[in-house]
């Protein structure tokens, strides 16, 4: 057996059995490094090696979140979960009912898709937002899974298919980059303008999962029970805002964008936001050190399990693993471009699952990928959605992904949403195998 291969079975398997994720990769790490042939000092030294990366996003999901709960000083979250309870309390009628929760659905996929655009705090609203709504989901015995899989949408679906905010970074910087990196001596170009149309199917194949999640599978009602949730601490809110400090937030919001849109850095767009709300007189210049050790305290998690992802990839790098698993699958494909196409995502579904980032993982498939495609003749099209498609796959449905991660934060806050069971499961059941057959039509037809 391949060792990456393995060391995702003892992964998910050690999730599947309730064991912390980090626990989890360290030890599919070792056991993949192992059975590579790879010594124990060899399969530190890679781990030890691959943390440099993660560190980097652990510190920007560290001051995002920061940015994120200083933006929850200004009371806009608890109001519009105070505004919508009261609102429900006074609607009894089941249809009446039904329709906040279709407003619920699509409030959460607006502010997911701005999360990576215009609002740049990627999953960091999620725990701040998200708790408060909870004992609204309670009342209308909104099934969480469902929940899950409209915050995973939201925060994938904008930077796989729109080049803004993290699209910029993941289409432009990364994808269309690594692909004419690897293509260029094979005589491949691509532009920035070919990716969003190469990514419009498997986008497409994600939305019809969503539909089919909030439509079928997780319609019906599911009891929860009603619980005291703790959020972020509200003590220092204002009950109104003045102009100037509106104009603050508005500048934040803008400032921090549009640093992280020119420099490519979340961690400086963080750092801007958070020091210009830090003026507005929302909390006091002797406070912001506790503001920003909650946000740092709000995705530390997240942060140490992306950690701990970069170090299991870099023992499964390391260990060679990654072209002997594209070369062992070479041998069923034969003379087919169409079993070409499928057996590359799915052995890009496996790495992706390892590593669970998209943003990751392209650069380490588009090096074997790109030559791989062009050999059985996919037009450059064809070779940007197969590379962004895998890449996409580790995103959606993989535990150790910021996608999988933020919704469980949130929606895990009263001790009632597992994270394998009901974040990983079913955005991997609903988005993962459309992302498989939308990917492999894409690679057909264009």
């Amino acid at each position: 057996m391949n060792a990456i291969v393995l060391a995702i079975l003892v992964m998910v398997a050690l999730c599947l059995a309730r064991v912390s994720i980090v626990f989890a990769l360290v030890v599919a790490a070792l056991v993949g490094g192992l059975w590579a042939g790879m010594s124990v000092d060899q399969v530190i030294d890679a781990f030890n090696e691959g943390l440099g990366s993660g560190a980097t996003v652990a510190l920007a999901y560290a001051t995002l979140g920061a940015f994120a709960v200083a933006l929850s000083r200004t009371g806009i979250t608890d109001l519009v979960a105070s505004k919508a309870l009261s609102w429900v309390g006074s609607r009894r009628d089941p249809g009446q009912l039904s329709s906040v929760k279709w407003f619920m659905f699509g409030a959460l996929l607006i502010i997911g898709a701005a999360s990576g655009t215009v609002v740049p705090v990627h999953i960091a609203f999620i725990p701040i937002l998200v708790p408060p709504l909870l004992g609204l989901m309670s009342m209308l015995k909104l099934d969480r899974r469902a929940v899950a899989c409209v915050i995973t949408f939201s925060i994938t679906i904008m930077y796989m298919t729109a080049p803004v905010g993290f699209g910029t970074i993941f289409l432009n910087d990364i994808l269309t980059n690594s692909v004419n990196q690897a293509g260029n001596e094979l005589g491949m170009f691509v532009t920035p303008s070919m990716a969003p149309k190469a990514m419009l199917l498997p986008a497409l194949g994600m939305l019809l999962g969503l539909l089919v999640a909030v439509l079928f599978s997780y319609r019906n009602p599911r009891e929860y029970q009603q619980q005291e949730v703790s959020t972020v601490d509200s003590s220092k809110k204002q009950n109104k805002l003045s102009r100037k400090q509106l104009f603050m937030i508005l500048a934040a919001v803008v400032g921090a964008l549009v640093v992280q849109l020119m420099t490519g850095s979340m961690v400086l767009g963080g750092l801007l936001g958070f020091a210009l709300l830090s003026m507005n007189g929302l909390f006091k210049w002797k406070d912001q050190d506790d503001v920003f050790t909650q946000g740092m305290r709000l995705m530390a998690l997240v942060g140490f399990i992306m950690i701990a992802a970069s170090g299991f990839s870099g023992v499964m790098k390391a260990s060679g693993a990654i072209p002997e698993l594209v070369a062992g699958s070479g041998a069923l494909i034969g003379n087919s471009p169409g079993l070409a196409a499928l057996v590359m995502l799915l052995v890009g579904l496996f790495i992706t699952m390892g590593i669970g980032s998209s943003f990751s993982t392209i650069p380490i498939i588009a090096a074997i990928y790109v030559p791989l495609a062009i050999s059985f003749g996919f037009s450059p099209l064809a070779t940007l959605a197969l590379v962004g498609t895998a890449g996409a796959l580790g995103d959606a449905g993989s535990p150790a992904s910021d996608s999988t991660l933020g919704p469980t934060a949130g929606l895990n806050a009263d001790g009632q949403h597992d994270h394998i069971r009901d974040s990983v499961i079913p955005t991997f059941l609903h988005y993962n195998i459309p992302l498989v057959i939308f990917g492999w039509i894409a690679a057909q037809v264009l």
